[in-house]
């Protein structure tokens, strides 16, 4: 249980690290404060909706002014009760990087660990796996996923087997491709697996036809990666103004408002939006608090931004 004295210090910390980078408190604070959590279909256990991507944002080894940054990042995601952090051997150096940040935390961190496995063959899959545990300097990991389909028969017997030992907790597959969504359909139909990655934002809606329905009739957690399309979407609103009633969701920002249009989807268990920036990192995980849009204000949100 938590005590009223540790929850006055996250908010004292919480409230301190706006001030300290400059951002704005949203008029709505108190009522938009309470964090959101949603539930993993396989387990019942729950986690925060919003998550920490590491792709193209955390190969920063040999930059000791960016891995400062990073640290605040880092450090800023827990302090905002975040738990998931999602990384690859596809991102150079990030999970080294994480390894290194990890320690240098300091208070609560409640992390979910996710990372992937991505090359051909077995064995080698089982090497990359101990690597990347080493690299994060973790027991073990609670999510493996197999990256962007490859060699997905050999590695999801690897996993199966692994998670049935105790040495992961969860086992999923991604994708970040459309060309893949068909195959993945396939597979996810005859093979079970706890969580699926994939692609989604208000202006790429492609997976509500099919993978995100499939999921929820076959209860898999749903992992939602480029849910800003890669900063595209920001560029399409630059100079514009938030429509009025995205304070009825507690929304403050475009960057809340792209992020709540996705896990307000009753599909979605988390997002990962990556950053280098801490005030954006505040932003990100201000999102998975207060209310979610409904699906009327989702269609009103989908309107508005093709509108612009």
């Amino acid at each position: 249980m938590i005590d009223n004295d540790t929850l006055n210090r996250r908010e004292f910390i919480r409230l301190s690290s706006y001030l300290a980078i400059g951002l704005a408190l949203p008029s709505t604070l108190q009522a938009a404060n309470q964090p959101i959590y949603k539930t993993i279909p396989k387990s019942g256990e729950q986690i925060p909706v919003i998550g920490m991507g590491t792709s193209r944002t955390f190969e920063a080894r040999n930059d000791p002014v960016l891995l400062a940054q990073l640290q605040q990042v880092m450090q800023t995601f827990f302090d905002q009760g975040g738990g998931m952090i999602d990384s690859s051997p596809m991102y150079g150096s990030a999970q080294q990087v994480i390894g290194t940040l990890l320690p240098m935390i300091k208070g609560e961190k409640n992390l979910f660990s996710a990372t992937k496995v991505w090359i051909d063959g077995q064995q080698a899959g089982i090497e990359q796996m101990a690597s990347s545990r080493q690299q994060w300097g973790i027991e073990r990991f609670d999510l493996m996923q197999i990256h962007n389909l490859v060699d997905w028969q050999s590695h999801l017997e690897t996993l199966n087997q692994m998670k049935t030992e105790g040495k992961i907790r969860y086992t999923g597959i991604t994708t970040s491709h459309g060309r893949y969504h068909n195959q993945l359909i396939s597979i996810l139909k005859k093979h079970a697996f706890d969580f699926l990655q994939l692609t989604y934002n208000i202006n790429e809606p492609e997976v509500e036809s099919q993978l995100l329905p499939l999921a929820q009739e076959q209860g898999i957690a749903v992992i939602i990666n480029r849910p800003y399309q890669r900063g595209s979407l920001f560029r399409h609103t630059k100079g514009k103004t938030l429509p009025p009633w995205a304070s009825e969701f507690d929304c403050t920002s475009w960057g809340q408002f792209f992020l709540k249009f996705v896990i307000s989807h009753p599909a979605v268990t988390c997002a990962i939006p990556a950053t280098t920036k801490a005030k954006h990192m505040i932003d990100n995980m201000q999102a998975g608090k207060g209310r979610l849009p409904n699906q009327k204000q989702r269609e009103m949100m989908r309107s508005y931004f093709k509108s612009l």
